[in-house]
């Protein structure tokens, strides 16, 4: 062995920027404390937790097993719709894929799983609503997982709407059994799905001001009286440092 090796340096990775606006992580924020509060004081014990957190950075295929499978069909299956631009992203995580569609081609997104013989994603388990306050535009999010019962394979579709126009279509006509859950997201995130057969409230009271799972929602003011203890509201309690 020669007294100089030499050594021979990796060659630069370059980010693929087939997804347009998505080369990087969606979100990615600074977080203090165990759930980032901030107004009401963090009673965790957990203030002096810092950590920053990315949100759904982008896959580029090939993905890997069946997933490149699942996404060539739908995208087939799209483009014989006329529809190109529907599918925003593709994330790989956990060895989960998610498929982020654009909220205008939702329903025909879940067509297509549903039907395609080579999908067949039959089951749809609801939709979960989630606020990102800090995401400008795309602050709310409904996230659909499907489960295939004839290929057992499971799947994600998430698509976003703004808090200035809350919207999502509704999907009971294509799963019926998303009728309750839809309910639920508008009661306690303020999503609206346009045509669902009977959006009420689920949990609060039907003359409830707000939607109280949003971030943004004030927390506290109410004591919790339970077996002859009362917990004070949450505003109300010490901090600990």
């Amino acid at each position: 062995m020669s007294e100089v090796e030499e050594v021979q340096e990796a060659p630069e990775v370059q980010t693929p920027a087939i997804f347009g606006s998505y080369p990087q992580p969606e979100l990615i924020r600074e977080v203090r404390g165990m759930w980032g509060a901030k107004g009401s004081g963090d009673t965790s014990g957990f203030t002096g937790l810092e950590k920053t957190e990315e949100f759904a950075r982008p896959a580029v295929a090939p993905y890997g097993g069946w997933f490149d499978d699942v996404v060539a069909a739908l995208r087939e299956d799209l483009e014989s719709d006329g529809i190109t631009d529907a599918i925003e992203k593709i994330v790989v995580e956990n060895g989960q894929l998610v498929i982020f569609v654009k909220r205008e081609h939702l329903r025909t997104v879940m067509q297509n799983l549903r039907d395609d013989q080579d999908l067949r994603f039959e089951m749809c388990l609801g939709v979960s609503a989630v606020h990102y306050p800090n995401s400008k535009g795309r602050e709310l999010h409904g996230y659909y997982p499907l489960l295939s019962i004839t290929h057992n394979r499971f799947i994600a579709v998430e698509t976003t709407c703004p808090e200035e126009d809350p919207h999502l279509p509704s999907v009971v006509s294509i799963y019926p059994g998303n009728d309750w859950f839809e309910c639920e997201a508008w009661d306690l995130m303020g999503i609206i799905f346009d045509e669902h057969p009977g959006l009420v409230r689920m949990a609060m009271p039907d003359d409830w001001v707000g939607h109280p799972q949003r971030k943004d929602y004030p927390l506290g003011g109410v004591p919790v009286d339970y077996k002859g203890a009362v917990t004070p509201p949450s505003d109300t309690r010490r901090e600990y440092n």
